[in-house]
């Protein structure tokens, strides 16, 4: 069994900033995760800024929210949500789900476990 990871308290200003590609003026920061030695977690922080969001997709591991500040539109399998500042949200494995920010900057807290994710965008074809 691994040994668990010393506890330690750092800035959020320290980790990185990356553009998430698939969104539209979205970031992330992985505030916590298998790189600080995390054994199952990891903690990241999205921030949405105006227009921004994320297209309809499903991800393999489940999703855990805080929202910080901000109000967003939020669908997750065929229901659809207005979140904003204390709420939280619970995106099941395998589920489609989209963000649509309606005040900017929306913020949150997202946990999920460290499994390999895979992420599959919704596919916007005609059949």
């Amino acid at each position: 069994m691994a040994a668990s990871p010393k506890g330690f308290v750092r800035p959020a200003a320290d980790a990185e900033f990356t553009e998430v590609r698939a969104g539209e003026a979205t970031r992330t920061q992985v505030l916590l995760g298998p790189d600080d030695g995390m054994p199952h977690f990891a903690m990241r922080r999205f921030v949405m800024g105006p227009g921004g969001g994320m297209p309809r997709h499903t991800n393999t591991v489940e999703h855990e929210q805080f929202v910080l500040r901000g109000r967003a539109r939020i669908s997750i399998g065929d229901e659809t949500f207005e979140v904003g500042p204390e709420d939280v949200v619970f995106i099941p494995a395998g589920t489609l789900h989209d963000y649509r920010v309606l005040e900017a900057p929306f913020e949150f807290l997202c946990m999920v476990p460290n499994l390999p994710d895979t992420i599959e965008l919704e596919s916007t074809q005609d059949s």
